[in-house]
């Protein structure tokens, strides 16, 4: 008796592991079906790329409809048919007619100061101009030996695609002959001292090259309207900094 006794209490415990250890191996299967399971769902619906972030952002910025702000950059390409209305500076430069004011009343308190050896060498220029200025630039560099991508890139260091430029906006101007050494001038002096109080900043700083794209341009200036541009030279800012700080605030 005793024995048949242990021999169903034997039975029963086998029976038990068996049932314990297919529970276990059911419950196994399970975890790793619902691991595939999400895995494969987010395989088919992959999480919020940074393209997708980067568009999110952009669509919440508020938009800056003050015209004396527009850019005209490597992003912000205006169209070939683009006019505005101009004023002439003198008898071949031309100027945004709603800034052209400013600009004169500058040169002439410049003057004033005793700065004469200043001119405007390019103000206003057309998307069309642009493009044949642009193009050769290219040709130039070709012609030196250059490759078309060397060429482009040293071009893009000082000259904007046909439509990046502010001088297509006919809100900048360049002073003298165009080169560095207008950094070493009274003009330069003068301009960086008192240009905010008349709308304008120095559009390519030496030390935003990274952001404008441009190598420094101590002849280029660019009308944006005095509160902005003493704004921005208060917050040590160019002016795709600046339009972007506006969008987020």
């Amino acid at each position: 008796m005793k024995k048949r006794k242990r021999r169903k209490v034997t039975k029963r415990f086998i029976a038990f592991i068996v049932i314990v250890a297919i529970l276990i191996i059911v419950g196994i299967s399970k975890a790793v079906k619902s691991i595939k399971t999400r895995k494969t769902s987010a395989e088919v619906q992959p999480p919020e790329t940074s393209q997708t972030q980067k568009d999110n952002i952009e669509k919440s910025k508020k938009e800056i409809k003050d015209w004396r702000l527009k850019l005209a950059n490597y992003d912000n390409i205006l169209p070939e048919d683009f006019e505005i209305e101009l004023s002439n500076i003198d008898k071949d430069r031309q100027f945004d007619s709603r800034a052209i004011k400013y600009l004169k009343t500058m040169l002439d308190d410049m003057r004033k100061d005793g700065i004469t050896n200043i001119w405007v060498q390019s103000a206003y220029r057309s998307v069309k101009s642009q493009k044949k200025l642009y193009e050769n630039s290219i040709k130039k560099y070709l012609d030196q030996g250059k490759s078309k991508k060397e060429a482009e890139e040293l071009t893009l260091k000082y000259i904007n695609k046909p439509g990046a430029s502010d001088h297509n906006l006919g809100l900048a101007v360049d002073f003298n002959n165009v080169d560095q050494d207008f950094e070493k001038m009274k003009g330069f002096e003068w301009l960086t001292e008192n240009a905010e109080k008349y709308g304008f900043i120095l559009r390519y700083p030496k030390d935003k090259e990274n952001i404008t794209k441009i190598n420094y341009e101590p002849w280029h200036w660019r009308y944006v309207g005095q509160e902005h541009a003493q704004n921005m030279n208060k917050l040590n800012m160019c002016l795709e900094e600046y339009v972007e700080y506006l969008q987020n605030n």
